[in-house]
């Protein structure tokens, strides 16, 4: 389809193929109002020369993908969805000449926090706020009680400093691919096999996805009042780097929790490697964690396994 403006590009486009009149209209959604429907019919049919597979009135891989692309974009343009950068970039230049009249203004929550966010502190009183909380510190390890002498089974404090970027281009890489993955399966949500495409995405890049189940009555760390204390608890880790916790009735349930909370992770702009301390056996120890960009505290559940054990 040539570039051009509006709606009178696609009337002249649509006068040159009227086969396709019928066709396109069946693939507006009973919730598109005709604004939204107008802007994304056009987006469909500027880009339907690139996918060639695709035979109107015939159900296609290649015919899902575009119309999960389109539906992507006008939910970014009508209201406000934010999806991974790869994605928006992707569509944003299969957008490229589209005008849209009157389109919905939005801010994001960085650009509404941006106008509140505090002065930055001086150089000086930087120095100060350190000295004062390396002061703190040395205060609060003086009362801890010494350990004593570690036994024949004492868990390994936790990883080199190093660690959190040797398993950073592998994540970067995971996280483009389990974007790709959610585009083409219309997004997140509660109904997707969140094992199997966490699964096939981790094996897609060459790695393997590990489980670790331990029934809910065995974690030492659960509080005692709990009064549900039947089902399976599951901790899935990929390359030793601890990915998420899911409780169920079963393995197969707790599984599938766990993973639809990993792929939570892969929601924002990117994921980083971070080292953090959990519970582990009654210990708090170092582990690797794959965390999405928002600054927030994290209460992590208890670790199912040791940090860094390479067969689970």
């Amino acid at each position: 389809m040539a570039a051009g403006s509006g709606q009178d590009i696609v009337s002249e486009f649509l006068s040159q193929n009227p086969q396709l009149v019928n066709w396109v209209e069946t693939l507006k959604g009973h919730c598109e109002t005709n604004k939204q429907w107008h802007a994304r019919r056009e987006f469909i049919l500027r880009n339907l020369e690139a996918f060639p597979a695709i035979q109107p009135g015939t159900p296609s891989l290649d015919l899902d993908r575009l119309l999960s692309l389109s539906m992507v974009w006008s939910n970014h343009v009508f209201l406000g969805c934010r999806y991974p950068q790869p994605v928006m970039d992707k569509v944003n230049e299969m957008a490229e000449g589209i005008t849209v009249i009157e389109a919905p203004e939005r801010k994001t929550r960085d650009e509404i926090m941006a106008k509140t966010k505090r002065p930055a502190v001086s150089a000086v009183d930087a120095d100060i706020t350190d000295k004062k909380a390396k002061a703190n510190d040395t205060e609060d390890r003086s009362h801890m009680k010494p350990l004593g002498r570690p036994s024949a089974n004492t868990v390994k404090a936790g990883p080199p400093p190093t660690s959190p970027a040797e398993h950073q281009p592998f994540f970067n890489r995971l996280y483009k691919t389990v974007a790709w993955k959610l585009v083409s399966a219309g997004g997140f949500g509660p109904n997707l096999e969140h094992f199997e495409i966490l699964r096939s995405c981790v094996e897609s890049c060459k790695a393997n996805l590990s489980c670790v189940f331990v029934p809910l009555r065995d974690i030492p760390d659960l509080p005692a009042g709990r009064a549900q204390r039947e089902g399976q608890v599951c901790e899935l880790r990929c390359r030793t780097v601890y990915m998420g916790t899911g409780y169920g009735r079963d393995e197969t349930a707790a599984r599938a929790m766990a993973s639809k909370e990993a792929l939570k992770v892969f929601q924002g702009q990117k994921v980083t490697v971070k080292i953090c301390r959990r519970r582990f056996r009654g210990q708090d120890l170092d582990d690797l964690v794959v965390q999405d960009e928002q600054s927030r505290s994290h209460v992590f559940p208890p670790a199912l396994s040791c940090p860094f054990q390479e067969d689970q």
